[in-house]
């Protein structure tokens, strides 16, 4: 314990005298957390419509005040043919068209039915469905309004179906809440990878770590010395921001037990660190180890569920999902942050958890050569 003891003070004395490292681990993290949840949002709002009204009466004038008046839409033209508006969506200022025929109104009134065109700028994908699921919404509202006006006054035989949501473990729809656990989660995993792995690899490059490895010091004590001290750091920074950007900035009450929450972050913190140092064994350089970590970085975020639900994976995507750790995390983080989930709803991610983190760490210490 001794030994232990002066190769931690070594390794935190060797962090905080590095200047550039500091705010790399302490702040940076906590800028990104404020900044990426207010772009992380996938509700769409301002999306551009081109108008073309080609009856000018009285309904064709409500249904536009309709959709304008929905804060979805953005009215950016209001021409008088479809090829002025296409070349709206050509130069990129329109994402939907409206065509309103001529004699809407009148075979609203007279036939009881009438056609609109819309066309839909597909690039985006995302876009594209959300906004003509809208613009349909608000045109089958508008045509049941329709309808009620046309109900004789006092019938009360039309039959209803009322419908009453209510939203669970996040009442008012706030995206933060989904996104912030996730982001928080992925920081911390990039602090722990990258700085471990870099951490070990610059005493290659400076030749300290050959002094090491002739030293009477134990491979595991030398193993321990490097890993503590970024699970301590990788505690305090979500502790900071969990705490203080979550609590504080976005208004995130963990409705679960914060013990169980920790217990399964120190975990996730031995995993990761086990995947840090696996990569300084066969990095020999610091750019190599940065190379490497990305590659694995970029895997973990993209498939972690994050950004896109795993279940809408396919079946071999769900598979590589359920491979990589973070996808627990963010999983747990969501469940016991924000649905109050206990110990008996997150065993299973739990049992992965300490499979990733014997796999990595036992694959890490084989790999790793002492001569004495």
């Amino acid at each position: 314990m001794r030994t232990l003891y002066f190769l931690l003070r070594k390794e935190f004395k060797q962090i905080f005298r590095n200047k550039a490292l500091l705010p790399m681990i302490f702040i940076a993290p906590l800028i990104q957390l404020l900044i990426l949840p207010l772009a992380a949002d996938y509700e769409v709002k301002n999306i551009n419509i081109s108008i073309i009204d080609n009856d000018h009466s009285a309904y064709s004038r409500k249904l536009l005040m309709d959709i304008t008046a929905s804060g979805y839409f953005k009215a950016v033209g209001y021409g008088n043919s479809f090829q002025a508006a296409f070349r709206q969506i050509e130069q990129d200022q329109a994402d939907l068209i409206l065509e309103i025929p001529a004699g809407f109104e009148k075979n609203l009134v007279k036939e009881g039915a009438q056609s609109l065109f819309i066309a839909v700028n597909a690039i985006n994908g995302s876009k594209a469905t959300l906004g003509a699921s809208y613009l349909r919404r608000v045109v089958e509202d508008f045509n049941a309004g329709i309808r009620l006006s046309w109900m004789p006054a006092g019938n009360d035989q039309q039959a209803v179906i009322e419908t009453v949501s209510s939203n669970w473990y996040n009442a008012f729809l706030n995206y933060r809440f989904f996104m912030v656990p996730g982001i928080l989660v992925t920081l911390v995993t990039m602090i722990c990878v990258y700085m471990c792995a870099l951490n070990i690899v610059k005493e290659k490059e400076i030749g300290t770590i050959e002094q090491i490895n002739v030293t009477p010091v134990k491979k595991h004590l030398f193993i321990l010395g490097k890993l503590i001290p970024f699970w301590i750091i990788g505690l305090f920074v979500f502790t900071v921001g969990l705490f203080g950007i979550g609590r504080l900035v976005y208004g995130i009450v963990p409705q679960g037990n914060l013990l169980l929450l920790y217990g399964f972050l120190s975990l996730y913190l031995v995993a990761l660190l086990g995947i840090g140092l696996l990569i300084s064994t066969y990095a020999e350089t610091q750019q190599q180890a940065m190379s490497v970590a990305f590659f694995f970085m970029m895997i973990f975020m993209l498939m972690s569920g994050l950004f896109t639900s795993v279940d809408s994976m396919p079946t071999w995507a769900k598979f590589l999902a359920n491979c990589n750790p973070v996808t627990h995390f963010i999983k747990v983080m969501r469940m016991v942050l924000l649905k109050g989930s206990g110990f008996a709803d997150i065993q299973f991610p739990m049992l992965m958890m300490v499979g990733f983190a014997i796999f990595f760490n036992t694959w890490a210490i084989l790999n790793y050569k002492k001569t004495v």
